[in-house]
């Protein structure tokens, strides 16, 4: 009885009380669309065994966290200012 009690009460931890939101605002979405980017640059760069291109989508990665940072102080994150359907 006492297994019935601990599996049910890790499933009632398991499901968290209110919505988080996961993300879905414009800072988050162009995040990770740069970040996607500079994936892709560095994979090419991995890929054709050449530094400059590689290390080039690493900086691209970099100021895609930069920039979903900035947007999201300027407003554009989860329940920002700019946004209009805050909760």
């Amino acid at each position: 009885m006492s297994n019935t009690h601990s599996s049910q009460a890790r499933a009632n931890e398991a499901t968290p009380s209110e919505d988080l939101g996961h993300g879905n605002s414009p800072a988050a979405w162009t995040c990770v669309f740069v970040m996607m980017i500079g994936s892709i640059i560095s994979c090419i760069g991995f890929v054709i065994a050449s530094n400059p291109v590689f290390w080039g989508g690493v900086v691209v990665i970099a100021i895609g966290l930069i920039v979903g940072w900035a947007m999201r102080k300027a407003g554009y994150g989860v329940g920002g200012s700019k946004l209009k359907n805050q909760h």
